[in-house]
């Protein structure tokens, strides 16, 4: 299981990851001064081209803005959704991505995602999640 809060504790604001033909960068991770005991974190995840990412789910709350490509985005059992640059969308905590796809088989997606977190949460558990 791939826990990416712990890679996020790890890095430095250069660092890359890669898994699964997902490469995450961290941008940023910062207390929130006004939320006590809450951090906000920003990075990028790249999909490889016709990537369908494992299921995962986290334990913040995520924004996700499309900066380049098409996605297919379905959360818990909910009707799958395309997503295109410049689109954005919310994943409550808790909930269960069950789909990421990058719907282009030739070009990289980039996404931008933004978590509010817990100190202390995992922002992403990937792998076999029950639901």
């Amino acid at each position: 299981m791939f826990t990416l809060g712990l890679w996020l504790v790890q890095s430095t604001a250069t660092a890359h990851e890669t898994n699964n033909g997902v490469s995450r960068q961290l941008l940023f991770n910062q207390p929130l001064s006004n939320v006590p005991d809450h951090n906000f974190t920003a990075i990028t995840v790249q999909l490889d081209p016709g990537n369908i990412s494992p299921a995962h789910t986290h334990e913040a709350f995520v924004f996700v803005h499309v900066l380049t490509g098409k996605v297919r985005s379905q959360l818990n059992s909910a009707k799958p959704i395309d997503y295109v640059t410049g689109d954005s969308w919310i994943e409550p905590p808790g909930s269960v991505h069950t789909l990421t796809q990058n719907l282009n088989d030739k070009e990289i997606a980039k996404l931008l995602v933004i978590f509010v977190s817990k100190d202390g949460s995992k922002l992403t558990t990937s792998g076999t999640i029950s639901q």
